[in-house]
């Protein structure tokens, strides 16, 4: 009798280094990210938080496979990652939209590739627009809806295929305070409900510890992990909570007391044809 062999969600980083070129670091080549270990039990919250130019961004596209330039290994159950696969859903700080689809339309886009019937697309986009509480509004075109909306709509498209991992860069960057708060709260509400592994990275401490059940301190120059905290809280949190805040502070410590993180980015690698890299 064939073994059954069940997947799991768990995400491992394993020595993990990235180098860019450029003529502004010594050597020709800027180091980015360096000795990265990190796992992610499955169906777990993780936040990576860090100063700007720390290599989080970079991180999540190493992930997500869309650079396979690195040292190390990056394994989802086991297996290293190849490429981009439907096994790893993102969600951008911009939704981008498809301005000529209409919302379920643009949550629609996550199935292109599905070996699905029409029908049971159809069924699977219905079933994301109410996890994201968007009835209504599914004939409803990009430029009608809210910033905070369209988040929605992208957090949906993110989920609709069923990821296994699902990778947030700075999702929430661009909204106001209000706005950012309640959708803070919806994640919770949607990560609890579906228990996918989950991995953000955002700037925002208090957001990375309301979030995630363990929060990932990044360093800069180059990107390396300097600590690791748990954050042992029952859901849903509060942020009154004097445990929260106690978090919170204690995260908030490595950038704000006297010889906390540099908060400066240092400098930008060109790459060929003078372009600017990002990470």
């Amino acid at each position: 009798m064939s073994e059954t062999v069940i997947s799991t969600n768990e995400l491992h980083i394993r020595g993990l280094g990235k180098r860019y070129a450029s003529t502004q670091a010594e050597g020709g080549e800027l180091q980015v990210l360096q000795d990265i270990d990190l796992h992610v039990p499955a169906g777990r919250f993780v936040s990576i938080v860090g100063a700007s130019g720390c290599g989080k961004s970079t991180l999540l596209r190493l992930v997500l496979g869309l650079d396979d330039q690195y040292e190390g290994r990056i394994e989802l159950d086991g297996q290293a990652i190849a490429g981009t696969g439907p096994e790893r859903g993102i969600v951008f700080q911009d939704h981008r939209l498809f301005p000529w689809l209409n919302v379920e339309q643009n949550i629609a886009v996550g199935l292109r590739n599905a070996a699905l019937t029409p029908a049971e697309k159809r069924e699977r986009v219905a079933e994301h627009v109410a996890l994201v509480g968007l009835q209504g509004f599914e004939h409803s075109w990009p430029h009608q809806i809210s910033g905070g909306m369209a988040q929605r709509v992208a957090i949906a498209r993110g989920l609709v295929n069923r990821p296994r991992v699902l990778l947030l860069d700075e999702p929430f960057g661009a909204l106001d305070a209000l706005t950012r708060a309640r959708l803070q709260n919806e994640l919770q509400r949607i990560w609890q409900a579906e228990r996918i592994t989950m991995l953000l990275v955002t700037h925002d401490v208090e957001e990375a510890v309301f979030l995630a059940d363990q929060v990932v301190v990044m360093q800069p120059h180059p990107g390396r992990i300097r600590r690791i905290v748990d954050v042992d809280l029952p859901h849903p949190r509060h942020r009154s909570d004097p445990r929260f805040i106690a978090l919170r502070d204690d995260v908030l410590s490595d950038f704000l007391e006297p010889g906390a993180l540099p908060m400066e980015a240092p400098p930008v690698p060109v790459g060929p044809g003078g372009w600017r890299l990002a990470w």
